[in-house]
């Protein structure tokens, strides 16, 4: 690759580092790129710094939004007494898909994985809690994923909330890996 031009090596090395990305398809994406209509790559380079300026977390659920809160804790025909736990925005968004839950979510930003060094200080635990003393909140429904860090994760806001009054249950299956 060394016979590119620098600002080819460099978009080549920056693309390669995209999950999913290796050397032959960041060539390919900067050769497309290359021979895009300009306006076509201006928009590219402008969506990318857009994403990065207006893209936040929900204060509420932590889901990704552009707002304050996001398009799901703000509307009004959603239930917010039923809380839908996951683990990342990405399993929010396969339950989305189904378009069968109409609570809303809370994004953990992780599991626990006492391996790794996650403990609960490290995922957004005390913010469910919190959320859960509120009062008003009659369902949680736990949605990690079936190995062994989601089940972990699961069992211990059980345990946590087990005398909260509040209904806890656990869907069937899980997330599917990579869903």
């Amino acid at each position: 690759m060394k016979h590119y031009p620098d600002p080819i090596l460099k978009l080549i090395h920056s693309l390669s580092t995209l999950p999913g990305i290796g050397k032959k398809t960041a060539e390919r994406l900067a050769m497309h790129l290359l021979h895009a209509p300009d306006r076509d790559a201006a928009e590219l380079a402008a969506n990318i710094i857009d994403l990065k300026k207006k893209i936040r977390l929900c204060s509420n659920c932590f889901a990704l939004s552009d707002h304050d809160t996001c398009r799901i804790c703000s509307d009004p025909s959603r239930d917010p007494s039923i809380i839908c736990v996951v683990e990342n925005p990405a399993d929010m968004a396969a339950i989305e898909k189904a378009n069968a839950f109409n609570g809303t979510y809370h994004i953990l930003g992780g599991v626990l994985s006492p391996i790794d060094g996650i403990g609960p200080g490290d995922i957004r635990l005390s913010e469910l809690f919190k959320r859960a003393a509120s009062g008003q909140i009659r369902e949680i429904i736990l949605a990690t994923k079936t190995n062994v860090e989601g089940e972990a994760t699961a069992a211990y806001i059980l345990d946590r909330l087990n005398t909260s009054g509040i209904r806890i249950t656990r869907i069937a299956s899980g997330i599917p890996m990579g869903g």
